[in-house]
């Protein structure tokens, strides 16, 4: 079976996390410290803040930029919940907008009018939380300068986009703040942890406090905090990880542009979007099939792991539908939740494997179809 997802992970990993266990400094110690510094350095940012996982991040930062109580937070409703989850750990309300159908990120224009909806309503929104899903940066020129006319600050959520860039600047570097995700599937993985990153001294102190108990002193807690800190375990797999993480992605981006030549002319088929000036790191090479489900047990049955990301989008989730929110109609959402099917991309592929893909998903395009 051609795996959709497969961590790439070696000896040098395995020696790294070694290493670390023969120190005796497991918890978070000199490797996390160092893997903040190179993290920051590689994304472009002053400050970098190592955690646990990426779903802390997403919080960390939340309440690091001053999300509280009641706050607005406009952001997509496709993507994986802890986007928006994190906003209700705040306890802060998440406003749903539409996507861009060809990008499958925020949609600058509706996020125009969800803005001056909210203004005029008497209750603006504080911050959007945007998402460069799937690897593919969001259009942050026009998210930056319609966010700033309604005063809204930007938080990134890259947990798909490490090492993306618009117009030659890294993802993360845009907002206030931006975080990122390790998880075992992505471009850089620790197995699980994150990284908050920022430019601001006032949201890189109140985030490290809050990831470490509100601690300012050995003893001392100011503000009441997590225990949201990575290990050295992690950070010295990470470190590794991201010596290797360009590499990783021109793999991903070759088989991603191999894939795209040899499915262009398929019938019902759209191909994954990379507009100008926008890096693609291909986390997921994500298409659109008016019959994704049939594709998907055609390339299985001929060995090839496909991902429904995501099946349905977060104000259908039972969790927000029973919020209120499941009667919002965001089309452009709705229709990429029936339709999108990810294809392998990972850098662990061979020619062969990619091959094997295009394939088989032509040839369900010339299957032959039952008489009517």
């Amino acid at each position: 079976m051609i795996r959709l997802a497969q961590p790439q992970l070696g000896e040098e990993e395995i020696q790294a996390v070694s290493q670390v266990i023969r120190s005796g400094i497991i918890a978070s110690g000199p490797q996390v410290h160092r893997f903040e510094q190179t993290f920051a350095a590689y994304v472009g940012v002053r400050h970098a803040i190592a955690v646990s996982n990426g779903t802390v991040a997403l919080h960390a930062a939340l309440l690091g930029a001053g999300i509280g109580p009641g706050d607005r937070v406009v952001t997509t409703p496709f993507t994986f919940v802890a986007t928006a989850n994190s906003i209700l750990y705040c306890g802060a309300v998440p406003v749903f907008c539409d996507i861009d159908p060809e990008t499958f990120n925020l949609s600058p224009a509706a996020l125009a009018e969800t803005l001056a909806a909210l203004k005029e309503a008497g209750t603006p929104a504080k911050a959007v939380l945007l998402v460069h899903l799937f690897g593919l940066p969001c259009d942050m020129a026009a998210i930056m300068a319609i966010a700033a006319e309604h005063g809204a600050i930007v938080i990134e959520d890259c947990a798909q986009a490490h090492g993306a860039a618009y117009n030659g600047r890294r993802v993360g570097t845009f907002g206030v703040a931006g975080t990122f995700s390790f998880y075992a599937t992505k471009n850089l993985t620790t197995g699980e942890g994150g990284m908050v990153v920022t430019d601001s001294d006032e949201v890189a102190r109140r985030v490290r406090r809050l990831v470490n108990h509100g601690r300012v002193d050995r003893y001392e807690h100011a503000l009441l905090g997590y225990n949201y800190r990575m290990t050295d375990l992690a950070a010295a797999m990470g470190l590794v990880q991201l010596g290797k993480l360009d590499q990783f992605n021109l793999k991903r981006r070759a088989h991603a542009m191999r894939l795209s030549r040899q499915l262009r002319d398929v019938p019902g088929l759209k191909l994954p979007a990379e507009p100008e000036g926008c890096y693609h790191v291909y986390h997921q090479y994500t298409v659109r099939h008016p019959h994704r489900d049939e594709l998907a047990r055609w390339l299985r049955e001929r060995g090839v792991e496909t991902g429904i990301i995501y099946p349905l989008p977060l104000h259908r989730q039972p969790l927000y539908r029973d919020m209120g929110y499941g009667e919002q109609q965001l089309p452009n959402a709705e229709a990429a939740a029936r339709e999108v099917l990810s294809l392998p991309v990972h850098p662990g592929l061979s020619e062969q494997d990619v091959q094997v893909v295009a394939e088989g998903v032509r040839s369900f395009a010339l299957r032959e179809l039952p008489s009517r």
